[in-house]
């Protein structure tokens, strides 16, 4: 089914709105879903979230790409889970991620820097957005969708040591980037 045809769905309140959700982008939720929570238990009930929350947000809000709202709201989710259970000590989904992220990106706990994430996210959108295509996949599979390097490697045909060391490489670019706009790492 088309995604206007689902939007329609969401907007006439028809509950076959979420069958069509689950049915067509059921597989591309769960998959970033387990790729940070590692669990498929956990995965599925974010798919299940995502799905509800879909239904709580459409209308009024009318997604222009519905994959691409699906997408953020699952990783959201998902990322509070994994902190959930982080808190009660049950994953160890996205730490290797973290880590790697954490010496390329400003510290997000100061208030300074939660105000001014908007502004971090346009900074970071054009980073990405001057690199080559190739990078920038890599990046966004490796950062935002989660998923492992050799995952990314099958799917770019290469080897996941020649990726994590370009991955290496572009994260020390975007910390270099970042420290240019006037961001302290």
């Amino acid at each position: 089914m088309e995604d206007m045809r689902i939007i329609d769905l969401y907007n006439s309140r028809d509950e076959r709105a979420i069958a069509e959700t689950r049915r067509k982008y059921g597989p591309y939720c769960n998959k970033i879903a387990l790729n940070l929570l590692g669990s498929p238990e956990e995965a599925e009930e974010c798919v299940s979230d995502t799905l509800f929350a879909a239904w709580r947000q459409i209308p009024p809000l009318i997604p222009r790409s519905l994959r691409a709202f699906l997408g953020r709201v699952t990783r959201n989710l998902s990322v509070s889970r994994y902190r959930s259970l982080k808190a009660k000590r049950r994953c160890p989904g996205m730490e290797e991620l973290l880590s790697e992220l954490s010496d390329c990106l400003p510290d997000s706990n100061t208030l300074d820097a939660q105000v001014d994430s908007r502004a971090l996210t346009g900074v970071i959108t054009r980073w990405l957005d001057e690199l080559p295509p190739r990078d920038r996949e890599l990046f966004v599979r490796r950062y935002w969708f989660c998923d492992s390097l050799s995952d990314v490697a099958a799917r770019m045909e290469e080897t996941p040591q020649a990726l994590s060391q370009r991955a290496y490489q572009l994260r020390r670019s975007l910390k270099n980037h970042l420290e240019k706009e006037g961001y302290t790492i």
